[in-house]
């Protein structure tokens, strides 16, 4: 045997070793979990070239944390922009207010899949289905773990559904648990007080759906800081925007504090909100002390997303879709 063959035989024992290893691990010590099973058995996978969108998934749903850390926010701030937005693309979310993510939870009729081409404007992963009532669950947040110093609490992301609630309490028990639908609406009445933002979110590699409820500070999610920083729009807006009565408004400058997305203009006798900042996430309507804010739907900022309108037996017209 060659010395060129023999080292190219070395080398490809090492490769296989550090694979097997490394399943093993991501296994959690077993050859193939039941989970995993169901996975990459899904329907979703039988079209060609899913596979490695499924290979994708499993990394994003095992290795979270570490994924948004080093993929998402230290190789992002490096990326071309071109790539960026091939991120976005594939990766993205619709930003919800309170009402619109509690009807999420609260839904009771089954959902079909269907495409939310107006709602989510974005060319993939924009699928939509649910079964009632939902499953839910807390996961670690992966941009509050990201951080050096990050917001408390960090299970807030609350993913909804199968497969994706057995992958995670199967593979990550110590960073993740079942909750009922009153511990969800708590957390999310909790995070809404907080100043936090309701984001739901779509993924190629999660079976080119929503599979979460992200609860996005300013100062911690990876989607918010790529808008502000690089100009891409992983947040589409809600449909909404913020209005000011300026009766009542007192000038306080609050609004401005709380916003995560800095669309209110300070001036020196009256406040205006930015219309091509504002994603409408209510965030200023609650906090305001003197209620001179309220929410407008603005058919520029988006189609809302109504998940009431998406129920077979639930119609909702637009005087529904109105929050004041």
């Amino acid at each position: 045997m060659s010395t060129l063959l023999l080292v190219l035989v070395m080398v490809s024992g090492v490769v296989v070793l550090l694979g097997a290893a490394l399943w093993l691990f991501g296994e959690r010590g077993r050859i193939l979990m039941q989970s995993t099973k169901g996975w990459f058995e899904d329907d979703h996978w039988g079209a060609k070239g899913k596979w490695i969108n499924a290979v994708h998934g499993y990394i994003y749903m095992r290795w979270q944390n570490q994924y948004i850390k080093h993929f998402i926010i230290q190789m992002g701030s490096i990326a071309p922009k071109p790539v960026r937005e091939f991120f976005k693309d594939h990766y993205h979310s619709k930003v919800l207010t309170h009402e619109n993510a509690v009807e999420i939870i609260q839904v009771n009729e089954n959902i079909p899949q269907q495409d939310l081409e107006q709602v989510v404007p974005y060319p993939n992963a924009r699928n939509f289905l649910l079964s009632a009532p939902p499953e839910i669950m807390v996961y670690e947040c992966g941009c509050r773990n990201a951080r050096e110093n990050h917001c408390e609490p960090t299970q807030v992301c609350m993913w909804i559904g199968q497969p994706y609630i057995d992958f995670i309490l199967e593979h990550n028990p110590h960073s993740s648990k079942r909750v009922t639908k009153e511990e969800a609406l708590k957390l999310l009445e909790e995070e809404h007080n907080r100043g936090h933002v309701h984001t739901a979110w779509f993924k190629d590699a999660m079976q080119d759906r929503f599979y979460c409820i992200c609860n996005c500070c300013r100062c911690c999610c990876a989607g918010i800081e790529s808008m502000k920083k690089f100009g891409i729009q992983y947040l589409a807006a809600s449909g909404y925007l913020a209005q000011i009565d300026q009766n009542l408004c007192q000038n306080c400058g609050h609004c401005a504090e709380v916003c995560p997305f800095d669309a209110v203009k300070m001036g020196p006798v009256r406040v205006d909100i930015l219309p091509a900042s504002c994603l409408g996430c209510g965030v200023c309507v609650d906090q305001c002390q003197n209620h001179a804010i309220r929410f407008l739907q603005d058919k520029t900022a988006g189609i809302p997303f109504d998940v009431r309108a998406l129920q077979p037996h639930s119609p909702v017209n637009e005087e529904d879709g109105l929050v004041e």
